[in-house]
């Protein structure tokens, strides 16, 4: 059985690994990672909009991995549309890099399972098997966080080198061309970032539990036995 020292710190880091697992799971479903205004181009050129004017024309998008909207302000006020990235609008983005960034997220859903598998069986016994203890839940916790990292950077990526706001923002767009004024990474966007951050705790924490506690020990005090206490 593993000593107290040890089964806290197992409890702890399958905490993290369910921790992460749930915050990957919110950020796959929520159509929030990303946000922007968009500038109708089209419509401020047609009636030479200035500066004052420009606010009429500014609108805003916000998307996820599968779905998202925007509000359309070409002049003529504001227009909301919900759009979904499946299965027309992909083929309209980079559709490799796309599915590589929600591949990389279910392996780590996966990876994230299985750490916890790992953390709660280190905090009940000691494994037998190497690739069944500390070694073993530091593999699969770096698996999960190395995949997070991976899909994070690929999304900012697609962003940043492939425009993907605006090839979001123009689907489907005949008429009227819209520029990126400004685009920011939302919340579901951190919390990926935040899951591989738990991984990374738990890699410390695993490390920590290798850490052999020095064992108290009381001293007994030697019997003094003198010629006196025998004849008694």
């Amino acid at each position: 059985m593993p000593g107290c020292f040890k089964k806290t710190l197992f409890a702890l880091a399958s905490l993290m690994s369910f921790v992460s697992f749930i915050l990957i799971v919110v950020a796959m479903g929520t159509p929030k990672w990303m946000t922007g205004k968009i500038l109708c181009k089209t419509g401020a050129d047609l009636v030479n909009a200035t500066d004052p004017e420009l606010v009429k024309f500014i609108g805003e998008i916000y998307y996820g991995l599968f779905r998202g909207g925007k509000i359309r302000q070409c002049g003529l006020g504001g227009r909301r549309s919900k759009f979904t990235i499946f299965p027309h609008m992909v083929k309209k983005l980079n559709t490799g890099l796309h599915v590589m960034i929600i591949m990389f997220l279910c392996v780590a859903i996966f990876f994230s399972l299985v750490s916890l598998g790992f953390c709660i069986l280190n905090a009940i016994k000691v494994p037998y098997r190497a690739i069944k203890g500390p070694a073993g839940a530091c593999l699969w916790n770096f698996l999960a966080g190395g995949f997070i990292a991976l899909a994070v950077t690929s999304f900012m990526a697609a962003v940043k080198l492939h425009h993907l706001t605006e090839r979001i923002a123009n689907f489907r767009e005949n008429v009227f061309h819209f520029v990126i004024l400004e685009e920011q990474f939302e919340d579901c966007f951190w919390l990926c970032v935040a899951s591989a951050t738990a991984h990374a705790v738990n890699l410390l924490l695993i490390a920590i539990s290798g850490i052999n506690l020095p064992k108290i020990k009381t001293k007994t005090e030697e019997a003094n036995v003198t010629a006196e206490d025998i004849m008694y």
